[in-house]
């Protein structure tokens, strides 16, 4: 099953994040398939980027969203309604 999930990346006490679509059987790090998008916590206001024509696809490949994936999207207030 693939997640769209966030990965870590960046310095320690400097968080940023990568949405990525990944197995869910992989580690946080690990191999991923595709980038669609960025969050960084720490700006202000905080930076949340995603590419929503490729966020839609995966999503029609069967994809799932973590749960932290589902609540930045709707603070953002992006859809993400399947067909």
């Amino acid at each position: 099953m693939l997640k769209i999930r966030l990965t870590r990346i960046g310095k320690r006490k400097e968080p940023h994040y990568r949405v990525v679509v990944i197995e869910h059987t992989k580690a946080a790090k690990g191999k991923f398939i595709e980038i669609l998008g960025f969050y960084n916590p720490l700006a202000d206001p905080s930076v949340f980027k995603i590419k929503e024509d490729r966020l839609k696809y995966w999503l029609d490949q069967g994809a799932h969203l973590t749960a932290t994936v589902k609540n930045l999207l709707k603070k953002e207030k992006i859809s993400v309604s399947k067909k």
